[in-house]
């Protein structure tokens, strides 16, 4: 009995040389809906591919002019997209084998019922499916990715969202950039974010920390020397603004910037140009300028410790990177990174962290922010003897009671697991009293999903 097939606008061609074998399936799979075109050889059956998109191709491999094996092997250089099947009276296991090996989908020996023909092709329709359902899997992987990274910067968290936001906006600009932020929040790597996302991108990124250099050497540092300048100046050196011409410089810890300095770096982004140390005419430079700091620059402007005309003339558009205090919700996401990372790095095969583990490092404060968190897991990672990282992998001071005494009363566990509940119901609470009662709005503070938060207040008993 045939099979009762719902085909839509798939389209095959036969390749045959038999006419009535050509005929007999084109009628049998056009009664199914298939489109069907014919070819008599290998030949004309490679220029009707070039013309037609079609499908599936089902082939014979004995024919004259040019026989299927070799129509198979050129048909998948030019078209290696397509699903082949191959069909044969005269065929054996050897050759069936030897056709799939050259990319033929699957194989139908002659003679052959009309289900055995529709069941092949229906299988290969299901392949094709799940090829494009892979290909489109992929693409969300991809988006998922890009939402969850930056450039190497990764976060999930609202006030990361706005930040990557901030540096597609700006990043097209030649606009000054000040980026502000505790030490180790990542203020480098926004930096290279936003040339990396510019028009700039190919020319050079200068990065240059302004209080890690001595300040008699700072001055020629940035701006050069002409030979003779001074006793050791023995050739000309060009220093790193001129270096980034038609790129970008990065000036860390511009709060450390002797006032002295801070004229000169005042009149350089005035005027668009640098005089060496011991140099007679100015050069003009064409220099993006992105600075960074983890000072309060008003509170210094008010001290008399910065310029307040250097201030206003870097802040035309200031980045705040939060401290991972802050953004906690980024925490599990940043650790699966650094695990993949110092995986590589250390030839571990490390899973992840324990349930006792994640815990302590989200209700860590992070004084050095995801800097030392990149430092802990590295040290987890060389230390962790088995697939999981557990507490004993942590430093003492992160796993000491007084630690992580602020979120229960020690008197009630000494239980990781336990105080890591107490931790999580007392949040969701503090969460719903804030929203008064909104769920949604407390799964969005909370950064998990309602569906989660729904389950968690039935786990805890929490009452709204």
């Amino acid at each position: 009995m045939a099979m009762n097939h719902t085909i839509n606008n798939k389209s095959v061609l036969i390749v045959d040389d038999e006419k009535n074998m050509r005929h007999m399936l084109k009628v049998m799979l056009g009664k199914v809906g298939y489109e069907v075109a014919t070819a008599s050889d290998g030949i004309k059956a490679l220029e009707m591919l070039e013309t037609r998109d079609f499908d599936f191709v089902l082939c014979d491999i004995r024919m004259p002019k040019m026989d299927g094996m070799e129509f198979l092997k050129q048909a998948q250089e030019k078209f290696p997209e397509k699903t082949y099947i191959m069909m044969s009276a005269y065929g054996t296991i050897d050759t069936a084998l030897e056709a799939m090996k050259q990319g033929a989908y699957d194989y139908i020996s002659k003679p052959f019922k009309t289900d055995e023909v529709l069941l092949t092709l229906k299988k290969a329709e299901e392949r094709e499916r799940l090829k494009r359902e892979n290909v489109s899997l992929k693409r969300e992987m991809q988006k998922i990715q890009m939402k969850y990274s930056f450039n190497n910067i990764i976060a999930r968290s609202e006030a990361m969202a706005k930040v990557f936001e901030l540096v597609e906006k700006v990043a097209n600009h030649k606009t000054t950039v000040l980026i502000t932020g505790e030490s180790g929040t990542g203020k480098e790597l926004v930096a290279k974010a936003i040339h990396s996302n510019s028009p700039r991108a190919n020319g050079p990124m200068v990065s240059i920390n302004c209080g890690g250099i001595p300040e008699n050497l700072l001055e020629s540092e940035l701006f050069g020397y002409k030979k003779g300048a001074f006793t050791d100046a023995v050739r000309d050196k060009i220093g790193r603004f001129e270096e980034a011409d038609k790129g970008t410089i990065f000036l860390d810890e511009i709060g450390e910037l002797p006032l002295p300095l801070q004229v000169k770096l005042f009149r350089v982004l005035q005027e668009e140009e640098i005089t060496p140390l011991g140099g007679i005419g100015a050069k003009k430079i064409d220099v993006r300028v992105i600075a960074a700091t983890s000072k309060d620059l008003e509170k210094e402007v008010k001290e008399g410790r910065f310029r307040e005309e250097l201030y206003y003339r870097i802040n035309v558009m200031s980045i705040h990177l939060p401290p991972l205090r802050e953004r906690r919700g980024d925490i599990p996401l940043l650790v699966g990174y650094f695990i993949d990372v110092f995986n590589k790095k250390l030839q571990k095969n490390i899973e992840g962290l324990s349930s006792e583990a994640m815990p302590i490092l989200i209700s860590y404060s992070w004084p050095g922010n995801v800097r030392e968190l990149e430092n802990v897991i590295e040290r987890a990672v060389l230390l962790a003897s088995g697939r999981w990282i557990t507490p004993a992998e942590l430093p003492p001071h992160m796993t000491s009671p007084t630690q992580l005494s602020y979120l229960y009363k020690p008197a009630e566990t000494l239980s990781l697991k336990k105080a890591s509940r107490l931790l999580e119901r007392d949040l969701i609470q503090k969460a719903l009293k804030l929203t008064k009662g909104n769920r949604s709005k407390a799964a969005k503070i909370l950064e998990i999903s309602r569906p989660v938060l729904l389950s968690k207040i039935k786990q805890y008993n929490i009452e709204i």
